[in-house]
């Protein structure tokens, strides 16, 4: 299958995650910037809300290519123990690097929520979603990160991903649904007609409308829930 533009694979992708629709412990955590047009449709089929899970690399010094952890939304830090031994590299050379990121981290939150608060995801079903994925290392780092929360299910769903993706991602979420994983892969923009960049006031237009809809659950589950009105 080729999709018509992200919209239309976040549409497609929310087929399979139906199980999850009109909860109110489910919340849909979208990986920018490709991926919040996906997770817009998949939350809008879903009745659930919509953020963005931000995922900095930590990148090694003199070898920024080469990850030696991540930052993550919430505070989270994972780091890659064989990379920071193999390389004796000191925590005081892995805080300044981390915090040079989580400026960036943080200037990326304020741009993206207009002030909105990141969504609580304790107790909750996660579904964090991407536009598709090649080797999936983004993912993964978003995944173990969000593993330090204390989630009731974490879910990785993508539009389309190699088969041994997919599968790399089933060992760290509890699910991983890739609605398409064609071989060969080759690249993630070639399952798409439309691929075009997707820009910063996309992703904070498409936030903006989840939350104008009315689209978060409440914050305990024993108050009613809060239906999409009709667009």
């Amino acid at each position: 299958m080729r999709f018509r533009d992200r919209r239309a694979a976040g549409r497609a992708l929310a087929t399979r995650l139906m199980e999850y629709a009109d909860q109110l412990d489910v919340v849909v955590l979208a990986l920018p910037r490709g991926g919040v047009p996906v997770g817009y449709e998949v939350a809008l089929a879903l009745n659930a809300p919509l953020d963005v899970f931000l995922v900095r690399k930590l990148g090694t010094p003199g070898q920024e290519e080469l990850a030696m952890g991540a930052i993550a939304s919430g505070g989270i830090r994972v780091l890659n123990p064989d990379v920071v031994e193999g390389l004796a590299i000191s925590e005081h050379v892995i805080d300044q690097i981390a915090a040079a990121e989580g400026l960036e981290l943080a200037r990326q939150a304020h741009l993206y929520r207009d002030e909105r608060p990141a969504m609580q995801v304790k107790d909750r079903i996660v579904i964090l979603v991407d536009d598709g994925l090649a080797t999936g290392a983004t993912m993964r780092a978003a995944l173990i990160a969000l593993r330090q929360e204390q989630l009731r299910r974490l879910v990785a769903a993508v539009p389309v991903a190699p088969e041994a993706t997919c599968w790399a991602l089933g060992a760290i979420a509890d699910e991983a649904v890739c609605l398409e994983t064609p071989e060969p892969f080759y690249g993630v923009g070639l399952w798409y007609d439309d691929f075009a960049p997707t820009s910063d006031d996309e992703v904070r237009n498409l936030l903006r409308r989840s939350a104008e809809r009315g689209a978060t659950p409440p914050q305990h589950p024993g108050e009613p829930p809060e239906r999409h009105p009709t667009l």
